[in-house]
């Protein structure tokens, strides 16, 4: 059974259709990379997933779960589905540690000790464990979006979902936030990130979506993508963001 299923989903903004009968799978321990150019409907094809975006037609399923069924508890589903945006979405008043512990307790029912403990574990293995008591004001941009990513995974998620995670980020920062994202994908965890970083896709992707003007126009393994992409547009695409 597919981790993620999507079969034939359109979105509408008013009269203006974001998404036109989006379909693909994902299996559980695959790396998807959403790519394409501005506007074609990638964010808003993951922020569907765990029901950030309603869409009008057709079907997701999660782990079992219809994101489209008006009897899901959302909430119950996002707390089981990692999201990490690309602005990093932490709690300015809260301490990074306190950042990562609050949902598990409120959302989780875990007590203190507990959530702060599995908070400390995940600072460590982004490599912030020395950051715990700092506000996120305190933290570069590349240290905000891990102590993100730490936190998703502070809800033991089935998957994850990334919206463009290092396109905020100075270049010197984006890679210490893919190394975070390359260790995950190794561990098999189940992901779908819309990103522009072509050398990540190569390196980590088991597939590659390609999207323009809504419509899924390419989803193929990362291999045929890069070497042979079929659709003229995907071509274009390839030939100005891999020439520099």
């Amino acid at each position: 059974m597919a981790m993620i299923s999507m079969n034939k989903v359109s979105k509408y903004y008013g009269s203006f259709q974001v998404l036109a009968d989006c379909t693909t799978q994902v299996a559980k321990g695959e790396v998807i990379v959403v790519c394409g150019p501005s506007g074609s409907g990638k964010s808003t094809l993951i922020k569907c997933v765990n029901g950030l975006e309603p869409f009008q037609s057709g079907e997701i399923i999660v782990n079992g779960v219809s994101v489209g069924d008006p009897r899901t508890k959302l909430s119950q589903l996002r707390s089981t589905v990692g999201m990490v945006f690309q602005n990093f979405e932490l709690f300015p008043h809260m301490r990074i540690i306190e950042n990562l512990s609050i949902a598990q307790i409120k959302v989780l029912g875990r007590s203190e000790g507990e959530a702060r403990a599995k908070a400390a574990s995940l600072l460590d293995r982004v490599g912030l464990s020395e950051q715990a008591e700092k506000y996120p004001g305190q933290l570069s941009g590349g240290q905000q979006q891990r102590v993100a990513i730490a936190r998703a995974l502070a809800m033991d998620p089935i998957c994850m979902l990334f919206d463009e995670p290092t396109s905020a980020l100075d270049p010197e920062m984006v890679n210490e936030v893919l190394d975070v994202m390359t260790e995950l994908a190794k561990e098999g965890m189940t992901m779908m990130c819309v990103t522009h970083e072509m050398g990540f896709a190569k390196r980590v992707a088991t597939r590659v979506i390609f999207m323009d003007q809504g419509r899924i126009v390419e989803d193929d393994s990362k291999d045929a993508f890069f070497e042979a992409a079929r659709s003229q547009r995907a071509q274009q695409f390839l030939a100005k963001i891999l020439h520099h």
